[in-house]
């Protein structure tokens, strides 16, 4: 342990002075991530806010042909903007961002209303717009409430109650909670931790063989009175600390961050104080040693520092996947997803945000499986480091 610890203290003693590692590991990873999170975020939010608040613009050709729907609309806060457009002219505006909508009153929408049939109306929106979806969502949604009025009052007329059309009411109990509600903008979060902490170790798992390797440094260091399995120990502890730091720094970092970021007035809040914090600390550096096992595995085989980093670009983004795949399918903790390392600390993190009971079982199998496989890495590090040709 002597030998080990002596490794590890010189790694990391060595690796404090390269600012190289300072900066890609303590501030692209910690700083940069949890920004740039928080400033889209932020933006984001803020949109949505504006959104609901703003008066709706909505630009109208064929003002006079439908004098009730253009009342009704003013009535329910839209700002009417009578416009003369063809067809043509209406998408080629939309189009280029002069106007976020514009509606089409066609000639015919009188006549068809009288005779108790569908009047024309064209809402010419840009679905690939982002920046105007929200708004074109309110328009079409008025449009709609306007509609079923009508079909109400005609019913009405002719002695029939409106619901009859109505056979079954459905009313939504909403289950999710503020923090909840959250992850919807805060479910990339672990994404970002997984690359603070990987990213934190990078170059300490490239320095234990390719590195050493190109400088010409590594024989000399496998002359010493000292055993292969303590070298490669020592310097895995080294980058195990080094991705421990990163992610416990990047967390905190999020929670500073998430104090600026108005979720309360989309009905979202973040849980995410100090006890959660440590919570999702520990649920996370579990993958450290499997993290510091893989990249040092990888390293072994290459011969330079560019190739390295080369493999290791590519190697990184495996324990991503999973969590990239359970953040668009919306993936639910189970007991056999446990078993997946990467992903099942990203659930129980989730869990955690949202402020679900975590069931001990699930803490278990994620800690064991995660702990078991990065043993085992670990193993087959030291096991190629024993080779020769690894000097070669």
């Amino acid at each position: 342990m002597g030998a080990i610890w002596t490794v590890f203290r010189k790694e990391v003693l060595e690796n404090l002075r390269d600012r190289r590692v300072i900066v890609s590991a303590f501030f692209f990873g910690v700083l940069l991530a949890p920004v740039i999170f928080g400033l889209t975020t932020t933006m984001v939010s803020k949109r949505a806010v504006e959104n609901q608040d703003r008066p709706l613009d909505l630009p109208i050709v064929g003002v006079d042909h439908a004098p009730n729907l253009v009342g009704f609309l003013r009535e329910n806060g839209v700002q009417v903007q009578e416009v003369q457009l063809t067809s043509d002219q209406a998408m080629d505006v939309v189009r280029s961002g002069q106007h976020d909508m514009v509606l089409l009153i066609g000639k015919d929408y009188g006549k068809g209303l009288a005779a108790g049939e569908s009047a024309p109306l064209s809402l010419v929106v840009d679905t690939s717009n982002s920046r105007t979806s929200p708004s074109a969502d309110r328009a079409r949604q008025l449009l709609e409430a306007y509609g079923r009025q009508l079909a109400a009052l005609r019913l009405m007329v002719r002695g029939i109650n409106p619901e009859v059309i109505q056979p079954v009411g459905v009313h939504t109990l909403d289950v999710a909670t503020p923090a909840g509600r959250a992850l919807l903008v805060l479910g990339m979060m672990t994404y970002f931790c997984f690359m603070s902490m990987l990213v934190g170790g990078f170059y300490l798992a490239i320095d234990t063989t390719a590195g050493e390797r190109e400088r010409g440094s590594l024989e000399p260091l496998l002359s010493l009175p000292v055993r292969r399995s303590q070298l490669i120990v020592g310097k895995m502890l080294a980058t195990a600390a080094f991705m421990s730091v990163s992610l416990l720094l990047t967390l905190a970092t999020f929670g500073v961050v998430l104090n600026f970021i108005p979720l309360e007035a989309l009905g979202m809040s973040a849980n995410f104080g100090p006890r959660v914090i440590l919570a999702i600390f520990a649920v996370m550096v579990t993958f450290v040693p499997m993290g510091a096992g893989l990249m040092t595995v990888v390293a072994s085989f290459t011969r330079s520092n560019r190739e390295a980093q080369s493999w290791l670009s590519v190697v990184m983004m495996l324990p991503i996947a999973p969590i990239m795949f359970a953040v668009v399918s919306g993936t639910k903790p189970s007991a056999t997803l446990m078993a997946v390392p990467s992903l099942s600390q990203h659930l129980l993190a989730t869990s955690l945000m949202r402020g679900d009971t975590i069931p001990p079982l699930h803490v278990l199998i994620c800690a064991s499986t995660t702990l078991v496989l990065g043993g085992l890495l670990v193993a087959l590090a030291i096991k190629l480091y024993q080779r020769e040709a690894i000097l070669g």
